[in-house]
């Protein structure tokens, strides 16, 4: 089910993947040291792990983790030996921790591999109403 449609660079659709991501965050708890958002095209979002890991989380790809090299509000999150965790760009909150550990572990959907799941530039493909729709579908 999908939410209302958002015009693209508003201030409410720059703001879109907070919401998701604040569910993440939830989910992963004390793990969770810090996160943002990052520069858009494509819209990221980094958070900080405990242990000098991070996440990275965009709207191409979906997420990825690896050991934080550098990065902030202003400039991309890099990554060093960064693995995907696959399951799409919106893998359920509560499924990210064991994705994470799969990634350590170099075992199930995580890939070294970047997939492509959509183009930032294809503003009326069904994904941001997946996303301004998530929160209420996860409060059902």
């Amino acid at each position: 089910m999908g939410g209302k449609h958002v015009e693209p660079y508003t201030e409410e659709w720059l703001r879109q993947p907070a919401l998701y991501v604040s569910r993440v965050v939830e989910a992963l708890g004390a793990e969770a040291a810090d996160w943002w958002e990052g520069p858009c095209d494509p819209r990221t979002v980094t958070v900080l792990l405990s242990g000098g890991d991070a996440l990275v989380w965009d709207e191409e790809s979906g997420w990825r983790r690896g050991r934080y090299v550098s990065g902030d509000r202003d400039a991309c999150t890099v990554l060093a030996d960064a693995r995907y965790l696959g399951g799409g760009l919106l893998l359920r909150p509560e499924r990210v921790p064991s994705a994470i550990a799969d990634a350590r572990a170099g075992v199930g959907n995580s890939t070294a591999w970047r997939p492509c799941y959509r183009s930032y530039r294809h503003y009326r493909d069904g994904f941001d109403g997946a996303l301004s729709g998530y929160p209420a579908y996860v409060d059902a």
